[in-house]
């Protein structure tokens, strides 16, 4: 069974997370799409360079 303390620090830890999420969301979008754009130039590659 969890203490009174353990579920305070899951519902911190929650709250702290939603926080980092909500101030961040701009450059995780950012991020997201660079690493979209980089697995799309690997395999654009991989692919030239196993046909020729």
């Amino acid at each position: 069974m969890r203490t009174n303390k353990q579920r305070s620090m899951e519902v911190t830890m929650l709250t702290e997370i939603k926080d980092i999420l909500a101030r961040s969301r701009a450059t995780l979008v950012e991020d997201t799409i660079g690493v979209v754009s980089l697995f799309t130039l690997l395999f654009a590659c991989l692919h030239l360079f196993g046909t020729a």
